[in-house]
């Protein structure tokens, strides 16, 4: 199974072999949501989906 380095805690994640970018996995260790953004070598960065929570607090910020 391949492994990446998780951006947040610098822990091996380990990745689906059929994975395809643009897949969210999770960081075990930290339990931060990680997009897949490379394939060879299999590359990781912090998911920065859509989080209805996230956004409504956005929204009340610029007020």
């Amino acid at each position: 199974m391949p492994t990446a380095v998780c951006p947040e805690c610098d822990e091996e994640v380990y990745v689906d072999a059929d994975s395809e970018q643009g897949d969210v996995v999770s960081c075990d260790e930290c339990g931060a949501d990680l997009e897949v953004v490379g394939l060879d070598p299999i590359e990781l960065d912090l998911y920065e989906g859509s989080n209805d929570l996230d956004d409504d607090l956005e929204e009340e910020e610029r007020f």
